[in-house]
């Protein structure tokens, strides 16, 4: 499963690394957009695949952050 951004902004941190267990609402990054930080959190639960983001990246709407299996 993606979890995707929902807006174009800037990755200020990563919160998970891959081999991490995460729970549903947990945060996996948080993005800068429009002045306001934003949490974006993993949609299930499960185990990080991969990361495709670091810290400081500008990512578009939709680009894939990480991905949970």
């Amino acid at each position: 499963m993606d979890v995707l951004a929902p807006m174009v902004g800037k990755i200020l941190s990563v919160k998970v690394k891959p081999g991490d267990s995460v729970d549903e609402g947990d945060e996996i990054v948080i993005l800068e957009a429009m002045k306001m930080e934003m949490p974006v959190v993993a949609p299930a639960g499960g185990k990080v695949k991969e990361v495709k983001v670091k810290d400081g990246d500008t990512v578009e709407t939709e680009s894939v952050l990480a991905v949970i299996e």
